[in-house]
C-alpha cells in the first residue's frame, strides 16, 4: 500500500488517493459487519492502511494561503 501511495503522490494523483481512500474505507464497514468469523486482523490491516491514505492525502495539500491545485490532476 506504501508503494502505490507514493506513486499517487509523486505524479499527485490526489482524485486516485480519494478513491482508494473511499474503497478502503467501504472494504472497513463490510469487514465490521462481518458475523460467524472474526475479522480482527483483517480491519487492524485495512485501517494501517487507511491511515498509509491518508498521509498521502496530507502531503498533497496546498500550503496555507496558496490556491488549491485541481483535484482532476
Amino acid at each position: 500500500m506504501e508503494l502505490i501511495v507514493a506513486s499517487y503522490v509523486k505524479v499527485r494523483d490526489r482524485r486516485a488517493l480519494v478513491d482508494l481512500l473511499t474503497h478502503r474505507r467501504k472494504v472497513l464497514a463490510q469487514l465490521q459487519a462481518v458475523s460467524g468469523i472474526n475479522p480482527e486482523n483483517a480491519v487492524k490491516a485495512i485501517q494501517k492502511e487507511l491511515a498509509v491514505i491518508e498521509a498521502g492525502l496530507e502531503e498533497l495539500k496546498a500550503p496555507p494561503g496558496s490556491l488549491p491545485e485541481n483535484e482532476w490532476n
